[in-house]
């Protein structure tokens, strides 16, 4: 093993650190998370399984610096996101993080190049540079003939390609999808994990969340969260 193989797999990309979270309830909390302890590492994919409710897009939101946990920690190459201004932690998601939402957070009022070009526009590229490389994505993703479509006149299938293509257009770092495959056949869907594992052997992390257990198995590992923990396999039984 090379010594760069060696510093990579004793220095994760992404940690977390004792993760808890609530959200209010009424006149209670709900705690959603509860003492999640994870690392990943650069060239890697995990898959994040369990059932409605469990946690797992809030654990992908606090992963990505969306969202501020309760307790705990967040470390990006051994940075704590918590130290981080929140211009550092905007730069740090445009630059760093690639995000596909599960409800594909697009801006209707925008054309499908315009959705992709825009974490790049806004980190500075140039808008006629930040088209280019969205178009290109957009081909990666079969969806060029969207490309001057309004997002609000997409399909559903459509708009989740889009969604992939913003992901991917910056190359960032970090990749987290949040059934990234939702509104796709099998056949797109396998497009999808294909370009996902694509990008991590290049040198990228990924973090997947997916109920199917078939696309589950493009990832290097397969974790199972269940009420804010994560569980082993026997436990989801």
């Amino acid at each position: 093993m090379t010594t760069q193989n060696t510093t990579q797999q004793k220095t994760p990309i992404l940690e977390l650190r004792g993760i808890h979270h609530t959200f209010p309830d009424g006149n209670r909390t709900n705690e959603v998370l509860k003492g999640i302890d994870l690392a990943v590492h650069t060239g890697e994919m995990v898959a994040i399984m369990g059932p409605s409710g469990s946690g797992k897009t809030t654990l992908l939101k606090i992963a990505g610096g969306m969202l501020t946990p309760t307790a705990g920690q967040v470390l990006f190459g051994g940075e704590i996101l918590g130290n981080f201004s929140e211009r550092e932690r905007a730069i740090h998601r445009r630059r760093h993080v690639g995000y596909v939402f599960q409800d594909y957070n697009l801006i209707d009022n925008l054309t499908a190049e315009e959705n992709v070009a825009l974490p790049l526009e806004l980190d500075g590229i140039a808008v006629s540079r930040a088209r280019e490389a969205a178009r290109h994505a957009l081909k990666l993703m079969g969806v060029s003939d969207a490309t001057h479509r309004w997002a609000g006149d997409l399909s559903g299938g459509q708009a989740q390609r889009v969604a992939v293509a913003r992901a991917l257009v910056t190359h960032g770092r970090i990749l987290l999808a949040d059934e990234p495959t939702g509104a796709l056949d099998s056949v797109a869907s396998d497009e999808v994990m294909r370009l996902l594992r694509e990008r991590v052997d290049e040198g990228a992390t990924c973090l997947i969340v997916t109920h199917e257990a078939r696309l589950a198995t493009w990832a290097d590992k397969i974790l199972y969260l269940r009420d804010g923990q994560f569980v082993t396999t026997d436990e989801m039984r």
